[in-house]
């Protein structure tokens, strides 16, 4: 490559050809890992078609099976777990306006999950055209609906997983009830759904001055601090900013 850009010096030049290898490497690392993905041996079948609640058209709770967010065409089914209610520890302030802020803090909404399904929600026109994307949240669906109104989220699914075994099961409640941010793909093959992989990156060990990155690969925002010179800040991100 003859590549430069105006006034940099030759030893720039050199450390950024020495970092294009790396990062080339990176990039076949990361398709390397995509590929051992996708030829996981078939996962467990779903133990039961969990029954969620989502809005309906008229607005009144409607019930909607695991099976049911699959659409023709479209046979996999990617589920975040979004932490509504938060973890108990978590003490970042809740909402500042609407009926959400009225709810005590434990029971509100986990501040990096919004920040997540902020970007989600703009993804997920485009997900959309091939896989089925949903969002679950253990907080009853009034709740949700009414967060997801104030937040001004418009393409992404949302339902309430209060009356179901979903996040128990499926490592997105600890065995205290707190919930946790997992992830989860499944697949349809004919009749049968079963669990074809899951963020448990969250749960192994994590290296000095790290966080789990489970979703990591799917953050525009901890990507784009990567990129400055600054790096990721140490920093959690919150519901508003002054």
């Amino acid at each position: 490559m003859n590549v430069t850009f105006p006034g940099e010096s030759a030893e720039y030049r050199a450390a950024r050809d020495r970092l294009l290898v790396q990062e080339i490497e990176l990039r076949r690392a990361m398709e390397a890992v995509a590929a051992a993905r996708r030829k996981l041996p078939p996962g467990g079948v779903v133990p039961e078609d969990y029954v969620f609640q989502g809005a309906g058209a008229d607005g009144v709770p409607t019930d909607v099976k695991l099976s049911e967010l699959f659409e023709p065409g479209r046979d996999s089914l990617v589920i975040y777990s979004f932490m509504f209610p938060r973890d108990p520890g978590d003490k970042r302030p809740g909402p500042q306006t609407g009926q959400s802020a009225l709810l005590p803090l434990e029971e509100g909404p986990c501040p990096s999950c919004v920040a997540l399904l902020d970007q989600l929600d703009g993804a997920a026109e485009h997900a959309d055209q091939h896989v089925n994307l949903a969002v679950v949240a253990k907080a009853p669906l009034p709740r949700v609906v009414t967060f997801v109104e104030e937040r001004g989220w418009r393409e992404l699914r949302l339902l309430s997983s209060a009356g179901n075994a979903y996040n128990r099961d499926y490592l997105a409640e600890t065995p205290e009830g707190s919930q946790r941010p997992i992830l989860n793909v499944f697949h349809r093959d004919g009749e049968t759904i079963r669990h074809f992989w899951g963020s448990e990156l969250f749960y192994a060990p994590w290296d000095p001055g790290q966080d789990p990155r489970h979703v990591g690969t799917i953050e525009p925002l901890w990507n784009l601090f990567d990129l400055t010179p600054e790096g990721r800040p140490d920093w959690d991100e919150q519901l508003s900013y002054e």
